[in-house]
């Protein structure tokens, strides 16, 4: 009796053992659903790179516009979408034999991922995503982020979710406005951008990476009382500009809510 009892208890332990498992993975898969999708690229957990800072390299993998912004302390910038990512990410190999951790802004983004996936392609050993992304570095170890040049991070100084939903607008309500008395910018990189805008011949193509440009027409759309709408991929890095924004003095300025991804959706619901 007592062995039958042993054998029913340890069978339900592992049986809610297996379902707690089952639902950390679910759980996993739904808030990263970029380690479904790349399957072959290693991961760092939050915690795990905490610890082990001191004994990696933190490639940070966004934009330099994004990099300058908000970065995690020590962590170098290779932009991914660069022609010399490859050529860049060897050199950084030869001179190191520690791991390689790459980042860039959150679970949803696959930038990271994607620099994983390249490493092996060009047979850059002992690579990792950290998937959690900069703002979960950054709120969750204020000292280990850089903002606009300062650290330890104030956490009150990132751009809230909240403030920044304020600023975002369906596609449809996005093209509404397009045309009137309207700065249409596109700031995907190369990388994610496709041949044909959404707006030809009244938008204007410029990357995060072109800070300079950017601001020109952040000034223009000041000076001249002109709505700026701009659009990403998918809704996530214009939340950068904000504080460019904020700073020059923009007023009326919106992002399309899903960025390019969102108005493709947008479209195929219209079919």
């Amino acid at each position: 009796m007592f062995k039958k009892q042993i054998a029913f208890f340890l069978l339900t332990f592992f049986v809610a053992l297996s379902c707690v498992q089952a639902a950390e993975k679910a759980k996993a898969k739904k808030e990263f659903p970029g380690r479904d999708i790349f399957p072959e690229v290693q991961i760092y957990e939050l915690a795990e790179l905490y610890q082990q800072k001191d004994q990696v390299v933190i490639v940070d993998v966004r934009s330099k516009y994004e990099f300058e912004t908000l970065r995690a302390k020590g962590a170098i910038n290779i932009p991914v979408s660069s022609k010399t990512f490859g050529e860049e990410l060897r050199k950084l190999r030869a001179s190191t034999d520690k791991p390689i951790v790459f980042y860039c802004n959150g679970r949803t983004c696959y930038k990271s991922y994607k620099a994983g996936r390249k490493a092996i392609y060009y047979k850059v050993d002992n690579t990792f995503s950290f998937d959690s992304g900069i703002f979960d570095w950054a709120k969750t170890h204020p000292g280990e982020a850089v903002l606009l040049g300062h650290s330890p991070v104030n956490v009150r100084d990132l751009i809230s979710k909240k403030t920044f939903k304020k600023k975002l607008i369906d596609p449809e309500k996005f093209g509404l406005k397009v045309g009137k008395n309207a700065i249409v910018l596109d700031v995907r990189d190369r990388f994610q951008r496709e041949a044909i805008g959404f707006f030809p011949g009244q938008e204007r193509r410029v990357s995060l990476d072109q800070k300079t440009k950017l601001e020109k027409y952040f000034r223009k759309a000041k000076k001249n009382n002109k709505t700026l709408l701009i659009y990403d991929a998918v809704g996530k890095q214009v939340r950068w500009l904000m504080y460019s924004l904020e700073k020059v003095g923009v007023k009326e300025y919106y992002f399309m809510k899903g960025g390019a991804k969102g108005y493709y959706e947008m479209l195929a619901k219209q079919q």
